[in-house]
């Protein structure tokens, strides 16, 4: 008995002998360190212990091998205070549209509309850049800013960008920096300021998630699409605020977003600053955006297209955009350029879309000489096109205004018509019932090309008549009057 009591004493002994052992020698040093920081660890020494041997037999840690990401916090806050104070408000107000039961009950709306958007202060003297639709249906435009208001003058307005200019009477405001678009890379931080549902300096984030975007939405002889796409979110009341960088500078007039509801669902454009800046500067200058064209227009360039014009489809890219049609007498054609030629380039840049195409062509000016590079039956060629405006000449076009005291308006020619705007109240064309801003088509089923022509007639005739045209609102009208 004494025996076994003797047996278990020393066994007993002999196991706290091993564990301190153990805990001295092996545990402990471990311990110790795991315990280092792991910086330590990764820089260690050539005198490896136990413990970072075992560790190099592993993948290494070192941050000779792998880069160590330390994210900076994703903070807006000095774009959004240098942005904020360049964008305003502004209130674009019309006349209802007379409907069938105001015809009903004897007598025409005098309901006001209005409707909201927003603006960016481009110089100090205060030119405003906006949307083209934001005032296109406006009578009066009302600015807002820094919690005054200012009537604004409507200096020009261009619907191949959906661009318009206004001006307030104002000086020593606080102008947006401008970026550059071209810069902009997909993935890159931008944030929307503006006003929407009438929330007034809104901020929003989010990504560049495409460059060159054509969505089809410009319904113009020549529209310009080249948009900016981001998930920033944009609502009613954002149209033409700012779209800026993480520096503050103004990248993109926010314009349009992709909807079934009305409201943001991901995606938004906006159009890019280099082109708004070409723009403002036309209109403020000439009255009117210099449009350089070549004689012809293009389509993406893809296997369908290919197969279409007979051209190869067995190319590892589709690469450039194809001449679809050409004026007879147009530029293009005098430099020989034929339909289903593929051009790949433009002054040495590469063209990969329609949009860059457009893009392209909006920087210059008519009388602007391009090189452009094509594909023909397998074969890159050159040709030295002179740009033209759109009535063929190289001059530049200018605004011509027509102010008649007999009619009580301003008139201007457009492309479908004669435009009357700045109507006095009880002048001629007020007391017949034409609304701010309408296009005349024609009077007494004869086509008006000019405003000579809608002058003429209104001071020789006499008797009924109607004239047929277009309102501010984008509605066909035709209005019956009587001159004595």
């Amino acid at each position: 008995m004494k025996n076994v009591f003797r047996i278990i004493v020393i066994g007993f002994a002999a196991g706290l002998i091993g564990a301190f052992v153990i805990y001295k020698y092996k545990i402990e040093p471990a311990l110790a360190a795991l315990e280092k920081p792991a910086l330590e660890l990764t820089n260690a020494s050539s005198h490896s212990s136990p413990l970072e041997r075992s560790q190099e037999e592993v993948p290494s840690f070192s941050n000779h091998n792998t880069t160590t990401l330390n994210l900076a916090p994703v903070d807006f806050s000095e774009a959004a205070t240098k942005a904020i104070p360049s964008v305003v408000y502004i209130n674009s107000i019309s006349k209802g549209v007379a409907t069938s039961w105001d015809w009903f009950f004897g007598g025409t709306s005098s309901q006001t509309q209005v409707s909201s958007g927003s603006g960016v202060i481009f110089t100090s003297d205060g030119y405003i850049v906006t949307n083209n639709h934001v005032v296109a249906s406006a009578e009066k435009i009302e600015v807002i800013y820094n919690k005054r208001n200012y009537e604004a003058e409507l200096i020009g307005t261009d619907p191949s960008t959906d661009l318009a200019v206004l001006k307030i009477n104002e000086k020593n405001l606080q102008a947006i920096t401008l970026g550059n678009a071209k810069n902009v890379q997909v993935g890159e931080w931008v944030i929307a300021v503006g006003n929407p549902f009438s929330l007034s300096s809104t901020v929003t984030a989010g990504i560049v998630s495409a460059k060159g975007r054509r969505i089809g939405i410009l319904e113009d002889k020549f529209p310009i699409e080249s948009f900016i796409q981001t998930d920033a979110a944009i609502n009613p009341g954002n149209s033409g605020g700012a779209l800026v960088n993480k520096a503050g500078e103004l990248v993109g007039i926010n314009t349009a977003i992709l909807s079934r509801t009305g409201s943001y669902t991901g995606y938004a454009f906006a159009v890019p600053v280099d082109i708004a800046k070409k723009v403002v500067d036309d209109l403020i200058k000439y009255g009117i955006v210099q449009k350089a064209l070549m004689g012809g227009t293009v389509i993406d360039y893809d296997y369908a297209t290919a197969k279409k014009y007979d051209l190869d489809t067995e190319v590892k890219q589709f690469n450039g955009v194809v001449l679809e049609k050409m004026e007879r007498e147009g530029p293009a054609a005098s430099a020989g350029l034929k339909p289903g030629d593929i051009i790949s380039k433009i002054n040495g840049v590469d063209i990969n879309s329609k949009s860059a195409f457009e893009e392209a062509l909006a920087y210059l000016y008519p009388g602007d000489k391009i090189t452009v590079t094509y594909l023909r039956n397998k074969k890159t060629e050159t040709a030295n096109i002179t740009l033209v405006n759109k009535n063929g000449g190289t001059e530049v076009i200018k605004r011509k205004i027509f102010i008649s005291t007999s009619l009580g308006a301003s008139l201007e020619a457009g492309d479908y018509g004669v435009k009357v705007f700045k109507l006095k109240p009880n002048g001629l064309l007020d007391q017949i019932g034409l609304s701010e801003n309408f296009t005349i088509y024609s009077i007494n089923r004869q086509r008006i090309e000019s405003p000579e022509e809608v002058i003429e007639f209104f001071e020789k005739f006499k008797g009924e008549g109607y004239l047929y045209g277009l309102n501010s609102s984008k509605q066909q009208l035709q209005l019956r009057f009587r001159l004595k």
